[in-house]
């Protein structure tokens, strides 16, 4: 993974902007400007650092599952065979090609990774857990939860 350095540590500008556009990326920077007292060509110089640094990583929209006809959100547990770094590898980028993984975490505690899988339907869902788990003898075994409800979801990190 190709990491962008982090050249200056944020301000208290920095992290007020940061809080705004995490909740609306379409705020206006007039707005923004108003809001944590600079001007907009100041806001907008601040923003275009923190996208070329790599803080924020980019722009995008957040769906509603149901208005979209995905209807199954799986959390899925997933052990690997052994932890090498080849094998370890070899998950990693399987997961990041497989478009119905929204979220992939690399963890501890005895399982090796936790997914987010959204699709239509189980069926759907079958067809994914046999091209993904199954077909892949890297891959020991697998434990899916099936949520009921979101009742919270979103990237909003917050910032201190």
């Amino acid at each position: 993974m190709n990491k962008k350095t982090i050249t200056k540590p944020l301000d208290k500008f920095d992290r007020a902007i940061l809080r705004i556009v995490q909740k609306d990326n379409k705020t206006p920077q007039r707005q923004i400007a108003d809001i944590v007292h600079l001007s907009a060509a100041a806001v907008q110089r601040r923003i275009a650092a923190m996208e070329k640094s790599g803080i924020i990583k980019q722009n995008s929209a957040v769906l509603d599952v149901h208005a979209v006809d995905m209807n199954i959100t799986a959390i899925v547990e997933v052990h690997l065979r052994d932890e090498r770094i080849e094998t370890v590898d070899l998950a990693k980028n399987l997961f990041k090609s497989t478009p119905e993984v929204q979220q992939c975490y690399y963890v501890t505690g005895g399982i090796s990774f936790v997914l987010i899988i959204v699709t239509a339907d189980v069926k759907a869902y079958e067809q994914i857990t046999r091209r993904i788990f199954a077909q892949n003898d890297f891959i020991a075994k697998y434990r899916s939860l099936i949520t009921l409800d979101r009742v919270k979801s979103g990237s909003e990190i917050v910032i201190p």
